[in-house]
């Protein structure tokens, strides 16, 4: 949610804003609504002094025994009391005409992000790790030889219907086994707090973290009216809503591994193929409450945690900038890391972390107190990925990946397999 105060003041810089974005300039729109919403509120204002006045004036009337003045004052009374309503009334569908307007409206980008139109036009600003080489061709995951029998799309198809899997045996188990690598990392090592959330949200869960109303499409909605998670930045966020946190409360970290679902509205015949693009999936989420002063460092911090995973597990990777033009509606600022994935010959995404800057925190009325006193401000929230369960899983298989069919899997998940670190060609774990 936008800040109507700050596009009264500088409109010219609200549309420039828009504009890297693709967008086109709004604020004389917005403005007209706003002029025309406060010309109602303080139209109300003088006719309800005005109601008032003449209701101090009926007594006087009456008690001097001008009954012409008296029946002409109670009557204005109700004639101004009428108005105040009509124009209360007129002036509430103003408000929400404009609220509707902020609430569709693209974030603003952070004077660092990079101008652009699409993903062609990200910029690197960090590469880990050696790409593996192969003594043969590389397969994508779902073809490799212990892989296979374990990641069964058709049944999860007579199940559920396309863009689901089944996973089974020792797949299943290394699935497990990361995201508890990832969550015991983010609580033991990164110093956040693990959340046990809903992945069933109310309507004002979402608008609140900006998935709606812009976004109702991409996500699933119950008969009776919950919103399925698109990931758990949403319950997790929505936490502070409506608070006035103590400044010495922040920052507040917090990590969630839950299942996220997506209709994936768009994407026909994109990634059809394995268990890249799914409508059900698993994250490990991290999400940041911070002061704005320290939103910037937030960020570059929880970005070295998910990389750091990545590090742990031997995936090489990749982290860009992403352009203006590729950037999610909410973000301010967002890094992607991209993993090696050798079987598509290719780095994609398996993990974003965003700033959002107060866009949120206006839309859920979440604000902090300034320890010396001053005026409550609105938080900042950060979102990440720490990261992608399945995305990982894919990342690890494809690396690990022998000629056989087996698959030697990174020495971070010893723990979780009781030290057994070999995808054997038959699908089992040595």
């Amino acid at each position: 949610m936008h800040d109507i105060r700050m596009i009264r003041e500088a409109p010219d810089a609200f549309d420039a804003a828009l504009k890297r974005r693709g967008g086109s300039a709004m604020s004389s729109d917005i403005l007209a609504i706003d002029t025309a919403r406060r010309a109602k509120i303080q139209a109300a204002e003088d006719a309800k002094a005005e109601q008032n006045k003449a209701s101090k004036e009926v007594g006087a009337a009456k008690g001097r025994g001008d009954e012409a003045e008296f029946e002409r004052l109670r009557a204005l009374v109700a004639e101004k009391k009428d108005e105040v309503a009509r124009l209360n009334e007129e002036a509430k569908l103003e408000d929400a005409k404009l609220t509707d307007m902020l609430a569709r409206i693209d974030n603003l980008p952070a004077d660092d992000v990079p101008d652009g139109t699409d993903e062609d036009d990200n910029v690197e600003v960090n590469k880990w790790g050696d790409l593996p080489t192969f003594s043969f061709d590389p397969k994508e995951h779902f073809e490799i030889g212990g892989v296979a029998a374990s990641m069964d799309f058709e049944t999860a198809a007579k199940i559920s219907g396309s863009r689901f899997v089944l996973l089974k045996g020792a797949v299943a188990r290394i699935h497990r086994a990361l995201a508890q690598f990832m969550i015991d990392t983010h609580v033991d090592e990164n110093g956040l707090s693990e959340v046990q959330t809903p992945v069933l949200v109310r309507d004002e869960a979402m608008y609140g973290t900006d998935k709606l109303p812009k976004f109702g499409e991409d996500s699933y909605q119950t008969t009776n009216g919950w919103w399925l998670v698109p990931t758990s930045e949403v319950p997790l966020t929505y936490t502070v809503a409506g608070d006035v946190l103590e400044e010495s409360a922040l920052p507040i970290r917090m990590t969630a591994h839950t299942l996220c679902f997506r209709s994936e509205a768009g994407s026909a015949g994109r990634d059809t193929s394995g268990m890249l693009r799914q409508h059900q999936f698993e994250k490990v989420e991290m999400v940041s409450v911070t002061h704005p002063d320290t939103s910037d460092d937030e960020q570059k911090r929880m970005l070295r945690c998910a990389e750091d995973l990545l590090e742990r597990l031997g995936i090489p990777y990749r982290t860009v900038i992403l352009c203006t033009g590729d950037m999610g509606f909410g973000a301010k600022r967002t890094f992607d890391i991209e993993a090696w994935l050798p079987g598509q010959n290719a780095y994609r995404e398996i993990s974003s972390v965003s700033t959002t800057g107060d866009f949120q925190a206006r839309r859920m009325n979440a604000r902090f107190k300034p320890a010396d006193g001053g005026k409550p401000e609105f938080v900042h929230t950060l979102n990440g990925s720490g990261l992608a369960v399945g995305r990982c899983l894919i990342a690890v298989l494809e690396n690990g990946q022998q000629e056989d069919g087996s698959v030697q899997l990174p020495e971070a998940l010893s723990p979780y397999l009781g030290g057994k670190l070999t995808l054997q060609a038959d699908g089992t774990l040595s």
